[in-house]
């Protein structure tokens, strides 16, 4: 039991990591749920500190990520098909075989949004797409280190128990 356990909260830490970079998976509250399966294994003491922080954490930099990438687009001019274009062109750069399709990707589509929302004034649209450009990165950044943290203390807590698991 403790072997699946672990496998299976390792396993959420790497999709929690990978989510990080992904709009369509939660990547904080992914890892979460790593660090809780770790804590069910039986001979492990539960922190329950831990766990309420790092929910707290997690919950928060989820609700976050919606906001920061729309503050971004607001900020600097830009409408909701920016914020669209945004998420839709990170997929298509993540998907396609292109290098730095994932940083180009992002402002490509939020640029096309922006242009399809506003077809004639191309200096706002490039405006507005760097803006949502920024709070992607941003809102990326903080969810990858978060992610980070989490494994770190997921490694941590495999250590400590080290006698647990082999």
């Amino acid at each position: 039991m403790e072997y699946i356990l672990l496998f299976l909260g390792f396993s959420c830490m790497i999709i929690g990591l990978i989510g990080s970079f992904l709009p369509v998976l939660p990547g904080p509250p992914i890892s979460w749920i790593g660090i809780l399966l770790l804590y069910l294994t039986p001979e492990i003491k539960i922190n329950y500190w831990i766990l309420g922080i790092t929910l707290t954490i997690a919950l928060g930099i989820a609700i976050l990520d919606y906001i920061i990438p729309a503050q971004g687009t607001k900020r600097f001019g830009g409408s909701s098909y920016g914020i669209w274009g945004t998420n839709i062109g990170l997929i298509i750069g993540l998907l396609a075989p292109i290098p730095f399709g994932f940083i180009i990707g992002p402002f490509a589509g939020a640029l096309l949004g922006e242009l399809l929302y506003d077809q004639k004034d191309h200096k706002r649209a490039l405006k507005a797409a760097t803006g949502s450009f920024i709070g992607f990165l941003a809102s990326t950044f903080m969810k990858f280190l978060i992610t980070i943290i989490y494994l770190g203390l997921f490694l941590a807590i495999v250590w400590k128990n080290w006698n647990v698991y082999f």
